[in-house]
């Protein structure tokens, strides 16, 4: 099995899916119902293939496993894929997440069906790609070319105001991803090469690393998104449909937490120690003012997408103490915030489906008539709050740790911003579901049906499972973790004591 290059396979079987859906031919409901049957069985084979490679995957190394390398373009600049224990759980979310994507569309959908799947499985294989390059220049043409389907997909099948979020969502990204090409030019000619375990072993100078480590920060604080560049977030959610916001939350804001992960920590980090205060600082300020926005929030999608600022918070707090328990804290946050999140943005889909409203004074006694959706819509609310037994705990309670050993204060600062994230989820809470119903229309409103509950029961499986049981993830992710932090440590340590 060795000779059988599975990661491209995983990467490319979408497009493939979706030239196959550009094939389809007939009357428009025709085409609609096979190219979401074709979608779905896409990105279901692309899920087990995924999960097959789980089980060959060796967590004991740090090293890069499954890895494929072609010459590609010329001098240095290869086509090389590989996955490590960093990356290969964000492959598994991104394929498992999908599937999910594609049946939250299933009815909500009407117009340009085709177009719709075709959009979503371009973008996971440029998704699976940016976690599975291997090579600088292909991270940045898949991470580029992931804003293309996600701003057609907001801009087409999205709200009122799509085309405003959309072009804001895009000019955001490209802006500080324009000032991470110039870094990675330089990089290559530095370095002579862009494949990334020889730019982790180049040793840049510090002053390089200054410059280098702001041009990467520029891209990937917008992407995370940290504040103060975090605006085109809450506009891009609210306008997104259902499933864009799924895959939004789920994946596209975790590649700025994986871009420090595989570039700034291990290639700048004497750049990385000097800016991390600045880190610490904007995380402290990104937990509390977006806690108090979210609180504010009249709209249940933007009070979701302010919460999900806060939760990002948490995880560049984490990576960037460079501790064992914040990076693994931080990395786990991130997988944990993926489905919690998700599974948040499904629950308001399943009532804006039947309301066509999102405001929250417009429910109220849901629980009265919807009660499985009220026992679902309170477990992933309780997770986003981080209750002990929920995957959202662990992640935050590790990245606080590992903080307070490196800065006492953001640690502090992050704990109170637990208590603001119990009083904007728990009082959406119960405006939504508790109370009696007011609202005409809400006394005929039917509970979830089978189609949405089982897109969201495996949301609810992980979220309880891995809350009480998270050695899997901790476990394939402690070597790669352990590697980053003792290599970016010994960095520091000749760097220091060369006399600088």
């Amino acid at each position: 099995m060795t000779d059988w290059p599975i990661l491209s396979t995983i990467t490319f079987l979408p497009l493939l899916g979706a030239l196959f859906i550009m094939l389809v031919r007939g009357d428009e409901a025709t085409v609609a119902s096979n190219s979401r049957a074709v979608a779905l069985w896409t990105t279901l084979i692309t899920l087990l293939l995924t999960l097959f490679m789980l089980t060959r995957f060796d967590g004991s190394t740090a090293a890069f496993q499954f890895v494929e390398r072609v010459a590609w373009l010329g001098d240095g600049v290869d086509y090389a894929m590989g996955v490590d224990g960093i990356s290969v759980l964000f492959v598994v979310l991104t394929a498992a997440l999908m599937p999910i994507c594609v049946l939250a569309g299933w009815n909500s959908i009407k117009t340009r069906v085709r177009e719709y799947m075709i959009a979503f499985l371009v973008l996971e294989t440029l998704m699976i790609g940016v976690f599975c390059a291997m090579d600088l220049v292909l991270f940045y043409l898949f991470f580029e070319g992931g804003l293309i389907p996600m701003f057609l997909i907001i801009g087409v099948w999205g709200g009122a105001r799509r085309i405003y979020a959309s072009f804001k969502f895009f000019l955001y990204t490209l802006v500080g991803s324009v000032l991470m090409l110039l870094a990675i030019l330089a990089m290559y000619w530095q370095a002579g090469t862009s494949f990334i375990p020889d730019l982790t072993a180049t040793g840049f100078s510090a002053d390089m690393q200054t410059w280098l480590w702001l041009a990467f920060f520029a891209s990937f604080a917008v992407k995370m998104p940290m504040w103060p560049v975090h605006t085109w977030l809450p506009d891009a959610h609210v306008e997104a449909p259902t499933a864009g916001s799924v895959i939004l939350a789920g994946v596209l804001l975790k590649m700025g937490g994986y871009g420090f992960l595989r570039f700034s920590l291990p290639m700048f980090p004497i750049a990385s120690e000097m800016f991390a205060p600045l880190v610490f600082a904007m995380s402290a300020i990104a937990i509390v003012y977006t806690s108090l926005v979210a609180f504010a929030q009249e709209d249940m999608k933007k009070l979701i997408a302010y919460s999900s600022v806060a939760h990002m918070g948490f995880v560049t707090m984490g990576l960037f103490s460079m501790t064992m328990q914040g990076v693994q804290g931080g990395i786990f946050q991130m997988l944990s915030h993926g489905w919690i999140s998700g599974a948040l943005f499904l629950c308001v889909g399943v009532i804006y489906d039947r309301m066509h409203t999102r405001e929250i004074a417009a429910y109220g006694g849901l629980v009265n008539r919807m009660p499985v959706y009220a026992a679902l819509f309170l477990l992933f609310t309780m997770a986003n709050v981080g209750l002990p037994g929920t995957s959202g705990f662990v992640g935050e309670f590790l990245t606080i740790i590992g903080t307070f050993q490196i800065s006492t204060w953001t640690a502090f600062v992050a704990a109170s911003g637990v208590i603001l994230s119990a009083v904007y989820a728990l009082s959406l809470y119960r405006r939504v579901t508790l109370g009696k119903i007011e609202h005409e229309g809400l006394e005929t409103i039917a509970d979830m049906d089978r189609r949405e509950i089982l897109i969201i029961a495996p949301l609810a499986v992980a979220t309880i499972l891995f809350g009480i049981w998270p050695m899997p993830i901790l476990d394939l992710t402690a070597s790669s973790v352990d590697a980053l932090v003792s290599g970016y440590q010994e960095a520091l340590a000749a760097h220091h004591s060369s006399g600088h």
